[in-house]
């Protein structure tokens, strides 16, 4: 696993730590079942605070893309579906949500693509 942290990024470490844990487990880098280190080694060696990690960590777990298994460590989980449901889920409140405002589906959908803009040229 290779991590590296820019500090003159816009982003906070913790969201560069996790965004790149993510897209290594998308693109199978870090293959579903591998062990990532513990809290305080990747912090140690990235150089970042321990919380710091700990946070990427969090959402990670949130995302569904890792797991802590305690005392077996934290590992990849079946990264791809569980972030398919999930992207699933959101979408559908999305929809729900923009119909009762009114919105039509063109409308929705440039709403969406600017966000997503926003988000990944940022």
């Amino acid at each position: 696993m290779t991590l590296k942290i820019r500090i003159d990024d816009s982003a906070p470490p913790y969201e560069q730590v996790r965004a790149q844990i993510s897209e290594q487990a998308r693109a199978g880098t870090l293959p579903v079942g591998y062990r990532l280190p513990t809290v305080r080694g990747l912090a140690e060696s990235l150089g970042l605070a321990a919380n710091t990690v700990a946070k990427a960590y969090r959402a990670l777990e949130a995302d569904g893309v890792i797991e802590t298994r305690g005392r077996n460590g934290t590992v990849v989980a079946a990264a791809g579906s569980a972030a398919d449901r999930e992207a699933a889920v959101a979408a559908q409140a999305y929809v729900e949500r923009v119909r009762r405002l009114g919105l039509g589906q063109d409308a929705a959908l440039g709403a969406v693509k600017d966000a997503l803009r926003a988000a990944y040229e940022g």
